[in-house]
């Protein structure tokens, strides 16, 4: 009797984790998704010594979450940004894309591979070649928006920005 016991709640066991893991021994409950990244929707902007950064985050679905960035100051906009984040390979991927004034690319688009994921926190680091080595967004406690930034060059900085008011 007790041996089939222990064989039925074997039996369940296996039943009930079965279809949990996923490619790489993960569990499905680990695989890094778009929907985590919710907390980035918004528009936020902050100087960055004289221009202005904004960031214009999608809502997050569909496997995807994107934002357009620009830098602006009283005498125009000096840069516009892609960034993109999609749930590919099991994993999350960053393409991100610069544009001079007059829609001129400052270089060819560049690939970044999820390093790590918080709570309210993500951070990239470079698959291709390009102007960045990591790159980072969190949100703390008091609703700053933080872009965390390591250049080719290994120039690390951070960009506070704060919640935009239409």
């Amino acid at each position: 009797m007790r041996r089939a016991i222990l064989s039925i709640i074997t039996f369940v066991t296996a039943i009930a984790f079965a279809g949990t893991a996923t490619a790489g021994h993960h569990l499905a409950s680990e695989q890094p998704v778009v929907s985590n990244l919710t907390w980035m929707t918004g528009s936020w902007a902050g100087d960055i010594g004289g221009p202005t950064l904004e960031e214009n985050w999608t809502e997050a679905k569909a496997g995807s979450i994107a934002s357009l960035v620009r830098i602006t100051s009283p005498q125009g906009t000096a840069m516009v940004e892609i960034v993109n984040i999609q749930e590919m390979d099991d994993t999350l991927v960053l393409h991100i894309q610069q544009w001079d004034p007059g829609f001129v690319a400052r270089a060819d688009a560049q690939k970044m591979v999820l390093e790590s994921i918080g709570h309210q926190s993500v951070r990239f680091t470079a698959a291709s070649p390009g102007g960045l080595k990591k790159l980072g967004y969190s949100l703390t406690e008091e609703g700053q928006f933080l872009v965390q930034v390591t250049t080719a060059e290994d120039q690390e900085m951070t960009l506070p920005l704060s919640a935009m008011q239409r």
